[in-house]
């Protein structure tokens, strides 16, 4: 927490529409600027991890948002920086009892926006599904998906092979949902 001369700069969370974080945080950075209220209100977050793809058998990133519907804004909490916040377009309020808002703790923000971007690896298939090998020795065998380990980014799959089922533990960029 810092002490400027206008109060106390914490981290407040504005509630949004579920889909409109990133129009929220234009729009405040916008009303920000044209009231000249830089001073009041200094940073604007969408918190969001590089997640990892996984759809056809071709990787690709893609930015997920950590808190969908929530925006998390750094001011100093007073009647005009509160107002401007709650009448943007989108906010549907702040986080805390009622109309007032409760800053976050040191802790809270560090495990929010302090770690910087977060990384994992999402899978296009889940348990049961059927799915065909892209490659290695069974290269376009169909099985079916019997457990995922996401820690180690495998999956065990069980193909019938000669009559009988056998399981198989693949990569996930070696699968593709059927």
């Amino acid at each position: 927490m810092a002490q400027t001369a206008e109060g106390l700069l914490e981290w407040y969370v504005a509630h949004t529409y579920s889909g409109y974080e990133n129009k929220v945080k234009a729009n405040l950075e916008k009303a920000v600027e044209n009231n000249g209220l830089q001073n009041l209100i200094h940073e604007i977050v969408v918190p969001v991890e590089d997640v990892e793809e996984i759809k056809s058998g071709k990787r690709r990133k893609v930015a997920h948002k950590l808190y969908p519907g929530y925006v998390l804004v750094r001011m100093i909490m007073n009647d005009v920086s509160w107002y401007i916040v709650r009448n943007t377009r989108g906010v549907t309020g702040f986080v805390g009892p009622g109309s007032k808002p409760i800053p976050l703790t040191d802790e809270e923000v560090a495990g929010m926006v302090g770690g910087g971007h977060l990384s994992s690896v999402m899978l296009d298939a889940s348990m049961g599904d059927e799915v065909r090998i892209l490659s290695g020795p069974l290269e376009n065998f169909n099985g079916l998906v019997e457990a995922i380990d996401s820690s180690r980014m495998k999956v065990r799959v069980k193909v019938s092979m000669f009559g009988r089922d056998t399981p198989i533990e693949l990569e996930y960029d070696q699968i593709q949902r059927v």
